[in-house]
């Protein structure tokens, strides 16, 4: 199993040293030019990728995801975010509310988290069955090992945080209008079951590795580091996939530039 930093104890390099805002640009801007590299190599190739991003709560899914998608071409580039299921969804094939938003040819998508929610927080919350979970975990595997026989690349990265850190995240959230919208009943509820949902990853893990497969596990304690990390770990796992940008000139205007000129009655801000 990939692991890019570990959850327990002293996480990363060292937790002391936060990378600086500065920093972190300057190292992700030539990765944003190889995610346009890889961007344009899916629509070449006519390959379809999935990164399935899962976590903790607070730990940097969206953040990552954002990280992501920013310099990308949204028309090629999805986030698949799902709300809470409908009645109908629920009487659905588990799978199948996941199956519509899979990649076609030359699209990466991106899953702020995905079927995986079955063995985690719908487990720990005992929003599903004990006996619901079991089937999850012995289906995700075929059900993934279909998606790969078929052409699919599929990359599965789980996000840890420690505690207190969680509980910082939490705080700040509480505090921030901005950031309000972030944390929910469920969120407060979970706060208490930091150990079960451990407990909880720990057997989805188990059951869902595979090398067709796998997980890779990230840490988040530092969020910026994290991002760069899981970057260069997904960049790593694909195919050299620099294709030549197609030549494009911009000659020169056959006539003076013109000016804007708007019909009347219209409001001009």
């Amino acid at each position: 199993m990939g692991k890019v930093g570990k959850e327990n104890g002293k996480q990363g390099k060292d937790q002391g040293e936060r990378l600086s805002k500065k920093d972190y640009e300057d190292q992700l801007e030539p990765l944003e030019h190889q995610l346009n590299d890889l961007a344009r190599w899916l629509q070449h190739a006519g390959r379809r990728l999935a990164v399935v991003v899962e976590g903790r709560d607070t730990a940097g899914k969206g953040g990552v995801i954002k990280a992501i998608a920013g310099s990308l071409n949204p028309r090629y580039c999805h986030v698949v975010a799902l709300p809470k299921p409908s009645e109908r969804e629920l009487s659905q094939w588990y799978f199948q509310r996941y199956v519509q938003h899979l990649p076609a040819a030359g699209e990466m998508v991106l899953f702020d988290r995905s079927w995986y929610n079955r063995a985690g927080v719908e487990r720990v919350m005992d929003y599903c069955s004990v006996g619901e979970t079991r089937a999850f975990l012995q289906q995700a595997p075929v059900f993934e090992q279909m998606l790969i026989d078929d052409g699919l690349l599929l990359c599965k990265y789980w996000l840890t945080v420690d505690q207190a850190e969680q509980e910082q995240r939490f705080a700040e959230r509480l505090d921030d209008p901005l950031k309000r919208w972030k944390l929910s009943p469920v969120d407060l509820q979970a706060r208490e079951k930091y150990a079960a949902y451990g407990a909880a990853r720990n057997a989805m893990l188990k059951a869902t590795h595979s090398v067709q497969a796998p997980w890779a596990l990230v840490d988040f304690n530092d969020q910026r580091r994290g991002r760069l990390a899981l970057i260069q770990h997904l960049l790593a796992q694909l195919p050299d996939t620099r294709v030549p940008p197609e030549p494009m000139t911009l000659p020169p205007l056959a006539r003076p530039a013109l000016k804007e000129r708007l019909p009347a009655g219209f409001q001009a801000i």
